[in-house]
This record gives C-alpha cells, structure tokens and sequence, in this order.
C-alpha cells in the first residue's frame, strides 16, 4: 500500500470528536507523528515524502480539530493545538512518540516538546521558528498577499509560498503539486474560514510571544530549513539551534518554505538517518 491508496480512519477524541488520520508503515515500526503547516489537510502531505519514511517508520498523519474530515473546533493558540495533539497520541497509544513539525506544526511540536517532555523520543523541526522568531508575525501578510497573486495568476499559492522562483524550484513545484493530486478518491476536505482564522491568529501570538525556555528540550532534535524561506526567515532555523541543546541543522540551497517537499529523497534521507542513527 502507498499514501496515495491509505484509507482514511478516524478515533474519537475526549470531547467525542472524531478526528481523522491516515497511517502507513510496518505496525512495529516506531511511530513517527507528522504535525502539518497552515490550512493543511491529510492531502497536503507529500506522497513521496511519506511512502519514503513508512519503509521503516509507522507514519501518522491526522487533521486536527476543526479541520478536514475531523470534528471539533479547531484551538487559536499553539497550546491549544498541543494539548489536541496529545490527546490524539493518546487516543492511539502510540506514546512515546517521534514528532516531524513542519512550520506552523513546529511551533505545535515545540510547544509539546516544552509542556510534554516525556511524549517525544526524537523531534524533527522542519521550517519553522521559535516564539518571537523574526517575521513570523509577517506571515498571515504574506500569505494573504500570496492568495492574492495566485487569484490573479491562475497558479497555485504553494508555487509562491513554499518554492523558490529559480527554473529549479518551479520545477520542483511542478512535480510536487502533480503527486499532491494522485490520490484520486476518499480525499480530504478543504480547510474552512473560521479554523484558518483561527490558525493565523495562533501563529500571530507565537510570532509576539517572549520565547519560552527551548533549552529544557533535551531530546535529540533535526532542524530542517531552506536558504530562501520568505515565510519564516532561515534565521529562526539557526535560532533554533542555538537554543536547543542536543540538535543539529540542515539547510537546503535554492530551497523555500517547502525545503522538505523540493528534496523529497534527500529529506527522507536524512530523517531516516538521524531516526535511526541519532544526531552526526
């Protein structure tokens, strides 16, 4: 079976709500939790990114609160959003966990890594920042902005958000936005306007917030970034490191907001090696 052919499943959360989630990979395999970016859904994950990791891995992907194919009110704090998430893992069993955050869902992880240490085995930060990272409070701007031009230019957001405007990085979006629509049945929903608000406004408070104490994240941690990122500035990847202790940083050349989704193999590499092998 691959991503594109995983049938969605659902679990009830405290308060009854059903949430969504798809997983993948061997049952015995360690259980590698994927926290997503703005207004994402299950469709949004990369195929290629997650047959990759489920080759080893029991991979976990799941809609929170409010979104896509699951109930509830989707939370308008990164709190919030890491207590939903506990709650899920939970609802599964499936703690102790690995955790890959990418951009706003590494805001998510972080939070998790800071109010439930002992949930997380290894942490992966891809794309993101810390509270009070620079350009964060920026983003719901550039990301409207985007929408925008995307109306106007009959293009997909994601080409301008998460993709450099080289030939390599349009044709890396090209390829990525081609594996997004393979799934042909059974996809998700599309995100509704009050969680997207809701999303912005969490991401808004994380961008203003004082920086909590990053240093008491102990687990080993992989930061993942690309040179260009115009949604969170690579200077919150090497922010990042500097803060958490036991981590090590990967920037990609030529590389957006989307590093993971332009370097599919070499992303899927490196996860798996610090997965498996630790840090280098």
């Amino acid at each position: 079976m691959t991503y594109i052919d995983t049938p969605n499943s659902f679990v009830a959360d405290t308060r009854g709500n059903q949430i969504a989630y798809r997983a993948l990979g061997p049952q015995e395999g360690e259980p590698l939790v994927l926290l997503p970016h703005l207004s994402a859904n299950l469709d949004n994950w990369d195929p290629e990114i997650i047959d990759g990791l489920a080759q080893k891995f029991r991979v976990i992907v799941f809609d929170g609160s409010g979104i896509g194919l699951s109930g509830g009110k989707t939370p308008s704090t990164m709190a919030e959003m890491a207590t939903a998430c506990v709650v899920f893992i939970d609802a599964l069993n499936l703690a102790p966990v690995n955790i890959l955050g990418l951009s706003m869902g590494g805001m998510v992880a972080q939070a998790i890594g800071l109010t439930y240490p002992g949930l997380i085995k290894k942490l992966i930060l891809v794309s993101t920042g810390p509270q009070g990272g620079p350009g964060i409070t920026e983003i719901a701007k550039i990301t409207n902005l985007s929408i925008l031009r995307a109306g106007l230019t009959f293009k997909d957001i994601k080409r301008y958000l998460f993709f450099t405007a080289t030939p390599n990085g349009q044709q890396r979006a090209t390829e990525y936005l081609k594996r997004l629509k393979l799934r042909r049945t059974n996809r998700d929903k599309a995100i509704g306007l009050l969680s997207y608000l809701n999303q912005l406004k969490a991401i808004r408070q994380w961008g203003a917030s004082h920086r909590e104490p990053l240093e008491t994240i102990t687990q080993p941690t992989l930061i993942m970034h690309g040179d260009s990122d115009i949604m969170v500035p690579v200077e919150n990847a090497t922010a990042l490191t500097q803060y958490i202790p036991n981590s090590q940083l990967t920037i990609y050349p030529d590389a957006g907001h989307g590093a993971l989704f332009q370097f599919p193999k070499e992303s899927v590499a490196e996860i798996e090696s610090f997965l498996t092998l630790g840090l280098k």
